[in-house]
């Protein structure tokens, strides 16, 4: 997944938008973090979080393609 299709989720998830996102599910992580260690199958890979500007509200998100989620961070 590219930054361009990372930020048009990002853009509908921060904006409780009505469409879907395919099989991608989206999982909030707590605010203000900005690296996000995934446990999955008793391994933890990090994710790589990037900053994404929408409607003045910063947000963090990253992409795993191991479970098909992009994870999403309120940044402060």
């Amino acid at each position: 997944m590219n930054n361009g299709q990372l930020l048009k989720i990002v853009e509908q998830y921060s904006r409780k938008s009505g469409a879907g996102f395919g099989d991608i599910t989206i999982t909030r992580v707590p605010d203000q973090k900005t690296v996000f260690v995934e446990q999955f199958d008793g391994v933890g890979p990090a994710v790589m979080i990037d900053k994404y500007k929408v409607d003045d509200a910063k947000y963090w998100a990253g992409y795993s393609s191991r479970r098909e989620i992009v994870n999403f961070i309120l940044a402060a």
